[in-house]
């Protein structure tokens, strides 16, 4: 090792200068001085980083409590708005009220959908006739007959006192099969209607109103 003080190269691992006797223990002391220049670099960060820390701390400790305020201002405005705008629609939130009534009321009334539902139905067989009356109203009759066999005119048939009549007939060479008919009509009265049957072996006739 090289002595510092007078330049002479000492054996490795010695301690004092052979030659002048100064201590050769240079690392101990390099390394010391560098442990202690180091604890206080160590020790002026961590001061820094606290004063940093309580800066922040600090601002936002004030910017909360600003905040805080603002948002009691905030909500006060809000809730007088909203007892005023409460205020105000009332009597136009009862008026749409109303109206929503009665437009579901009028749909209501609307959707009741109307259909042909029976208010008379009359059967019989051979031959004769019968009398009726009908309400008045949309009406629609229907009739189907099946006849003896056939050696003259079989028949069925329904007339109104308004004028309105249908039937079904058959002639001597006719098959012997049902036949139907079916006619309607509107009126304002009550009509009477005669049901004529000749030959037959089962007959029908039904009546129905739109309501």
């Amino acid at each position: 090792m090289i002595c510092k003080n007078c330049g002479f190269d000492n054996k490795k691992g010695a301690k004092f200068c052979t030659k002048c006797g100064s201590s050769l223990d240079y690392d101990e002391v390099v390394v010391t001085q560098s442990k202690g220049n180091n604890s206080k670099y160590l020790i002026i960060a961590l001061i820094a980083i606290i004063v940093i820390l309580a800066g922040v701390i600090g601002y936002f400790a004030l910017s909360g409590g600003d905040s805080a305020q603002d948002s009691d201002a905030s909500q006060s405005v809000a809730s007088q708005s909203e007892e005023s705008v409460s205020g105000s629609d009332d009597s136009d939130s009862d008026a749409k009220t109303k109206s929503v009534s009665s437009s579901k009321s009028s749909t209501s009334k609307a959707s009741e959908s109307k259909s042909w539902e029976s208010i008379g139905s009359y059967s019989g067989s051979g031959s004769g006739s019968q009398t009726i009356e009908v309400p008045e109203g949309k009406i629609m009759v229907k009739l189907s007959a099946y006849p003896i066999k056939n050696y003259a005119t079989n028949h069925l048939y329904v007339s109104g006192s308004n004028g309105e009549s249908g039937g079904v007939d058959w002639g001597s060479k006719s098959a012997v099969e049902t036949r139907s008919d079916s006619f309607t009509y509107t009126s304002s009265s009550s009509e009477v209607f005669t049901i004529d049957y000749y030959e037959t072996v089962s007959w029908e006739v039904e009546f129905y109103r739109y309501q």
